[in-house]
């Protein structure tokens, strides 16, 4: 019993030691209020940037699914599947949910041009910044406003 009871205090003395050497350690190394002035004042400068910019929404363009183009030999078809997310505002949501046919159908003329060899050699940055592309070119030549900032992929199929 008294060599049970010595074992649980040696235990619980050295549990107590090395909670304070890692509280010491933390405090020690830890960061310094202040001390990095410059790295402060780019901190305030980015919480000011984000004060003043809108609350993002996001629109949501589901199931744009368009068969690809066939290579010379190729017997069978195949298709991209691509969830578009549009980022707006508060302001132009309603807008952006407006023309989401008109998005869907540029959509699909921008992304039916390829075949499955190039379309598996993108990245989803490639094709989120050729359909960024090809919604530009459309509103720039309806000379109207975009109601969205980007069009982002939220998922994308290559089958």
């Amino acid at each position: 019993m008294k060599k049970k009871l010595s074992s649980m205090l040696a235990f619980a003395g050295v549990a107590l030691a090395s909670a304070a050497v890692a509280g010491a350690a933390m405090w020690w190394y830890g960061p310094v209020p202040g001390a990095n002035p410059l790295a402060a004042a780019e901190a305030e400068q980015l919480v000011d940037v984000d004060e003043n910019k809108e609350p993002a929404r996001y629109v949501t363009l589901d199931k744009v699914i368009v068969m690809l183009k066939r290579n010379t030999g190729d017997t069978q078809a195949h298709y991209i599947s691509t969830d578009l997310v549009l980022s707006t505002t508060e302001e132009n949501e309603k807008k952006a949910k407006e023309h989401l046919p008109m998005l869907r159908t540029v959509a699909v003329r921008a992304l039916s041009s390829y075949a499955l060899n190039e379309a598996s050699a993108m990245t989803v940055e490639q094709f989120a910044e050729r359909l960024n592309s090809a919604f530009e070119a459309t509103y720039a030549a309806e000379k109207t406003e975009k109601p969205f900032s980007q069009v982002m992929i939220g998922k994308l199929i290559i089958e």
